[in-house]
């Protein structure tokens, strides 16, 4: 991955000056794709000027990175080490925001068209200048069946969403399904950051996904951990996640 100076400047800068982590309201979207209303928040170091442009991450499932794992607090803590790079961090709620126990994933996450369609016409339009520079850093995170969207994103997106991560991608059936998938499609411009608890996780499908990508010479980071498919899982991973797409040289 390419360091432009500027970010090397802002990193060595941010390394002796904490962060302060900026979480917005939620913000609401209308889409016209998908006819209805969405929200998300975004997370960006307050010391860094608007103006500057950063790599963006986009989050599914934004509301418990928020509340169950606290990815700001661990954003910060690499950030401020100098690890990684600044980001602005993009949760997308899943939820309806007029009614917060509608949980809309089951609809979204299956490489569904118009929800890809509404990142790519909508949201990105809303959260990134035209001019954007970081474009190859821009990520897409997924847990759980998110992580099966995050994967249909890197199937339908490559050109937009050059890297893809997918924590416990769930459900044995879909993770086949998204495995044959890529092993018919050839090799996409893709980076990849795949894991799996290895206990009551989609485990046994994860790996037979693993050696698909494997074979096809993907850039990947494969991990897996000591958890079962739950938050501590998660929350065990993200450091490297993180790592993986945006550490800056040592």
């Amino acid at each position: 991955m390419r360091t432009s100076l500027i970010t090397l400047l802002l990193s060595c800068l941010l390394c002796s000056t904490p962060v302060l982590a900026v979480v917005s309201d939620n913000i609401r979207i209308h889409s016209e794709i998908l006819s209805y209303d969405l929200q998300y928040r975004i997370y960006r170091p307050a010391n860094v000027s608007p103006e500057i442009q950063l790599p963006v991450v986009y989050v599914t499932d934004g509301e418990w990175y928020l509340h169950e794992l606290d990815m700001p607090k661990v954003l910060d803590k690499l950030i401020n080490k100098g690890a990684i790079h600044p980001l602005q961090v993009v949760f997308v709620d899943s939820r309806n925001p007029d009614d917060l126990t509608q949980n809309r994933r089951n609809q979204q996450f299956m490489c569904n068209k118009d929800y890809v369609l509404f990142f790519v016409n909508e949201l990105i339009p809303k959260i990134e200048t035209q001019d954007n520079k970081n474009t190859a850093q821009r990520l897409i995170v997924g847990l759980s069946f998110g992580g099966i969207n995050a994967a249909c994103f890197g199937l339908m997106l490559p050109d937009v969403f050059p890297n893809i991560a997918m924590l416990s991608p769930f459900g044995n059936e879909k993770v086949s399904v998204i495995s044959d998938l890529y092993r018919k499609q050839d090799k996409l411009a893709l980076k990849l950051f795949l894991s799996v608890g290895k206990i009551n996780d989609s485990a046994s499908s994860v790996r037979k996904f693993k050696q698909v990508l494997l074979n096809k010479n993907y850039d990947l980071t494969y991990k897996e951990v000591n958890f079962g498919h739950e938050w501590d899982n998660w929350r065990s991973v993200m450091n490297e996640m993180l790592l993986t797409f945006f550490a800056l040289p040592k």
